[in-house]
């Protein structure tokens, strides 16, 4: 079995599962609870907060723990409720975690506006500019897109959001750990990321909140997370956050190259494929080893049942949305008709991915197109 679904999860990095396993099993106080075994916990807790900070260059005390990057995304929208200018912009291409958010909220007078992108999926930052309301109260644009792998000039909008005092909100959940982040580069006030999506346990995510800046808490009772998250900490899902982070920072680079190279291979392969074939998202700015590519003709739902009876794993556009053939939202927004929507694969390579592996896929997919 071959898994090209990284975009969608990561299998969990061995370092993980063990500092995991020895949490659970040695530190199992509750971090709230004054005695030995619940003082350890907590520092547990505080130690891994200090680790996750230094992978993108914060504070320990402008990182809070959540269950998931969506539950970040949450946090965010949601505190508009309790802001005096009630207009949100985003972008087209978002994340449903962004957009349903925003669609729920209108019905409590929360408005918001979608910036159009271009054929590869990235933002102008004119239209930013003029999308500008005397009520904009946040700005959200995900530096990562999760089906084509465009990378938004994030540092650049949140200069714009900068100088018109309006907070700025960037949903990195794919980001970390394909390209490099520090905090202090992109000027954001809010960040959400998961832990899944970089060989990390699923259930537990963070938002980086710039000091100062302020948030409304999603659940109301313990004071748990400087009070922004009420509920006993998930300590070993936590830890596991925390090594994975650590991984990152020590070997993002070789990453980077090893995804890079990947991909690069997997493309030359397919220039021995008999069809007309095309590769979605920017050409260049772009996160390595997501590969978005559209094969007119050939329906994504059928090549995956083809790949997967050949035990190889694929995806077609967002893993929230898989299952289903109903045509991308952001491939429609950068220009695809429904037809050839529909012909489209997601292919995300990783860390567990050969050279071998590649061209098993490649050679599976030329097979199945020249049939």
């Amino acid at each position: 079995m071959a898994y090209f679904d990284n975009s969608a999860t990561t299998p969990i990095h061995p370092d993980v599962v063990k500092a995991m396993n020895d949490s659970n099993s040695l530190h199992f106080g509750n971090p709230s609870s004054v005695h030995s075994k619940g003082r350890k916990s907590k520092a547990l807790i505080e130690n891994s907060r200090t680790e996750i900070a230094k992978c993108i260059g914060a504070q320990s005390e402008e990182i809070i723990f959540t269950g998931s990057g969506s539950e970040s995304n949450n946090m965010i929208l949601w505190s508009m409720l309790y802001n005096n200018k009630k207009h949100v912009i985003t972008s087209s291409i978002e994340h449903p975690a962004i957009t349903k958010v925003l669609i729920s909220l209108a019905k409590f007078g929360i408005s918001f506006t979608e910036l159009p992108v271009d054929k590869y999926g990235m933002v102008d930052p004119d239209t930013l500019l003029k999308a500008i309301r005397k009520d904009t109260g946040l700005i959200s644009i995900m530096m990562v897109n999760n089906e084509i792998g465009t990378v938004q000039p994030i540092s650049e909008l949140a200069s714009i959001a900068s100088e018109h005092d309006i907070p700025f909100h960037s949903d990195t959940v794919q980001a970390l750990g394909k390209v490099p982040l520090l905090v202090n580069e992109l000027n954001c006030d809010y960040l959400s990321f998961s832990a899944h999506k970089f060989y990390g346990p699923k259930g537990v995510g963070f938002l980086y909140k710039k000091k100062f800046k302020e948030i409304k808490s999603l659940t109301i009772g313990g004071s748990q997370e400087s009070g922004y998250r009420a509920g006993t900490e998930n300590i070993s899902g936590i830890v596991g956050l925390a090594v994975a982070t650590k991984l990152i920072r020590e070997n993002l680079p070789k990453r980077i190259d090893h995804l890079k190279h990947l991909e690069k291979r997997f493309k030359e392969n397919l220039n021995n494929i008999n069809s007309k074939i095309f590769y979605n998202g920017h050409p260049k700015i772009r996160v390595p080893g997501l590969v978005s590519i559209t094969i007119p003709g050939y329906r994504s739902d059928i090549m995956m049942a083809k790949l997967d009876r050949e035990n190889l794993e694929v995806s077609s556009g967002s893993a929230c949305g898989s299952g289903s053939i109903k045509p991308s939202k952001v491939l429609r927004e950068i220009g695809h008709k429904d037809d050839i929507n529909v012909c489209t694969l997601r292919i995300s390579f990783g860390r567990d991915n050969s050279s071998e592996d590649i061209d098993r896929l490649a050679n599976a997919m030329i097979s199945i197109i020249n049939e």
